[in-house]
């Protein structure tokens, strides 16, 4: 990703300049007649994400004119990295740092291209990086996000428990972070007999997947992420078409690895610790079934009413070892690709959060706010425990009617959290179904940024 942007601020590089509707005029205004009438004559209004080249007497860009995407400052010229010829650019603009700052994170974003199985020879356009602007901020952001993306976008052919584990150890090791797996029937000589039962059937062995880094005097951040790297479904099978997009099941795998790539490229002062859950939900004669009844790590028995609500049991076991005194972080924070019912809730393109925490979803909001990053908060709603009940066991996978999904997944998680750990749920899609200017169809990063904002304001020293 690093190959979109220039540090060199004495190339020269072709001027970009955003405008809106609003202030097209005045800048048509300050040049010659024969600008404004090429502008005219475009039809460029200043329009978000449309583009206008600037010729100049021998027909060289000059400048180029981009309307404004005034959503966020991170998206205002986000598109324009996928539509220019390839060159060097520069911002053109009066903005202030931190405008620069995200709408520099944007074009990396856009910039984005997943290449391992197609690769295109055609050169990217290069942001020439503004001196106002934190370069180190935006590289971070842009690596940590195109990591999300690659790891969600590679087929489960390669990206199995052991590809995703492997893909942990390598950003433990560019950290100098500790790394450690437990793998198959080991899972239940360590006491993770859930993510073993979900993982069993398949010939890629399940396993638990964990990264230590920082001071053992500092703050603890536990990062859970759920990694199924293909949901068949197991007997409850899928569909065809709800299986197609099933690599993107380790989504929440792939932004706690994000994230964790984020705190340690910002050397927060954190004791960060990443919990992965990595199976593959598959078909066998090994297979867990309906009706089967799980023992938790936490004691708990569970009553599989489901076995394609496979990744809350993924999740559960290590809920519950995060929580365990020795281990007891100062914030608890997990993503999955959980349920439908999120989808159906607040679409796509949202990710929906649930947390006890008012002030913590307070933080969470605004950044996602300022930042682009869209989340909203469901409610953790008490009285619809009571659709997780069993007559055999302690609780249930899932409910057994139609309503309410999502709330009954995060309260079935909530089950296995201390209720004295702050702690954030987000129930995502990691996946964009459709393209935008920063967010090209695809594998995608989602309340990655604002989590890290809210991370680094209460921990960062």
């Amino acid at each position: 990703m690093r190959t979109c942007f220039s540090r060199d601020a004495r190339a020269e590089a072709i001027p970009l300049v955003p405008l809106t509707p609003d202030t097209l005029a005045s800048w048509l205004e300050a040049h010659p007649p024969r600008v404004r009438a090429w502008v005219e004559a475009n039809g460029f209004k200043g329009k978000p994400n449309s583009l206008c080249t600037l010729p100049d007497e021998h027909g060289r860009i000059q400048g180029v004119l981009v309307g404004l995407d005034t959503e966020a400052p991170v998206w205002s010229v986000a598109g324009a990295a996928r539509k220019l010829c390839p060159g060097t650019y520069r911002l053109d603009t009066a903005q202030d740092a931190a405008w620069l700052t995200q709408a520099c994170i944007g074009w990396g974003l856009g910039a984005y291209r997943f290449e391992r199985y197609k690769p295109t020879e055609k050169p990217a356009p290069v942001l020439q990086l503004p001196e106002a602007v934190d370069a180190d901020e935006v590289l971070r952001v842009v690596d940590a996000t195109a990591l999300v993306r690659d790891l969600v976008n590679t087929p489960a052919q390669d990206m199995m428990p052991e590809h995703l584990a492997e893909a942990a150890r390598m950003l433990a090791d560019a950290h100098d972070a500790q790394f450690a797996t437990v793998e198959g029937d080991a899972l239940l000589d360590e006491n993770y007999p859930c993510i073993h039962a979900v993982g069993r059937a398949s010939s890629h062995a399940p396993r638990k997947v964990e990264l230590n880094w920082g001071d053992d005097r500092h703050p603890r951040i536990t990062l859970v992420g759920k990694g199924v790297c293909f949901d068949s479904g197991g007997l409850d099978i899928k569909p065809s078409n709800g299986m197609r997009q099933m690599k993107k099941d380790m989504g929440g795998a792939a932004h706690v690895l994000g994230l964790a790539q984020m705190i340690m490229a910002a050397k927060l002062p954190v004791r960060l610790r990443v919990l992965i859950g990595a199976v593959e939900n598959a078909i066998s004669g090994d297979a867990f079934r309906p009706g089967d009844v799980l023992t938790s790590r936490k004691g708990l028995s569970i009553e599989i009413e489901n076995t394609d609500a496979e990744g809350r049991l993924v999740l559960c076991d290590l809920l519950t070892e995060a929580c365990e005194a020795e281990h007891k972080p100062d914030l608890l924070v997990d993503y999955a690709t959980l349920t439908g019912a999120a989808r159906v809730a607040v679409g796509t393109e949202i990710a929906a959060t649930f947390t006890d925490d008012a002030e913590l979803y307070r933080e969470l909001e605004e950044a996602a706010s300022r930042l682009g990053d869209p989340v909203w908060r469901l409610p953790l709603h008490k009285p619809y425990r009571s659709g997780l009940d069993s007559s055999v066991a302690d609780i249930a996978n899932c409910s057994s009617g139609p309503y309410g999904g999502a709330i009954t997944a995060a309260l079935f998680l909530q089950e296995f959290v201390d209720p004295q750990v702050p702690w954030v749920h987000f129930d995502i899609m990691a996946f964009n179904t459709r393209s935008r200017p920063g967010r090209p169809k695809g594998g995608e990063a989602m309340g990655l940024r604002a989590m890290f904002e809210v991370i680094r304001a209460r921990f960062g020293g």
